[in-house]
C-alpha cells in the first residue's frame, strides 16, 4: 500500500534553531530517509519552501479568493511530503514514528486513494499516448 505522509513544521521553532543544530536535524532525517529508501519504503517526497510564499485558492460566493500565505491559522504549517510504500497502516505508523522529523512537528499518515490514483494514472496515459 502507499502512503502519504505530511509532515508539519513551526516554522518559528525551526528558525529558532542554532544552524549547526539545525543541520544536524536535517541529516537525521535525510539518514533516516536512506533506512527507508534501502527497506524499499520510501516512493519519493518533496519539501516545501516558506508557508510564506504560499498562495491558497479558494471559492467565496462562487469567487476565486487567492490569499497569501496558508489556509490554516495554525502555528504549523505543512512543510513536505513524504511517500511512502508499507504493508498497512501499522507498518507505516511504525516506521514514521521513527523519523527524525517527527521531533519538529507531526506526521499525518494517511493511505493513498488507489481507486483515484489509478484513475489518475489512466488519464495520464491516455493523454502521454496522444502524444
Amino acid at each position: 500500500m502507499k502512503f502519504v505522509c505530511l509532515g508539519y513544521i513551526d516554522q518559528a521553532k525551526f528558525a529558532s534553531l542554532p544552524p549547526e543544530t539545525a543541520g544536524k536535524m536535517m541529516e537525521e532525517c535525510m539518514a533516516y530517509d536512506d533506512v527507508l529508501r534501502r527497506g524499499g519504503h520510501f516512493i519519493g517526497g518533496e519539501a516545501l519552501d516558506s508557508a510564506l510564499k504560499a498562495v491558497t485558492l479558494s471559492t467565496e460566493n462562487g469567487e476565486l479568493k487567492i490569499t497569501d500565505g496558508p489556509f490554516s491559522e495554525t502555528k504549523e504549517v505543512l512543510g513536505g511530503i513524504l511517500l511512502l510504500e508499507a504493508a498497512d497502516m501499522q507498518e507505516a505508523v511504525a516506521l514514521m514514528s521513527k523519523h527524525p522529523g517527527v521531533k519538529m512537528g507531526p506526521f499525518e499518515v494517511r493511505p493513498a486513494h488507489e481507486m483515484v490514483n489509478q484513475l489518475i494514472a489512466q488519464r495520464n496515459a491516455a493523454i502521454n499516448n496522444r502524444s
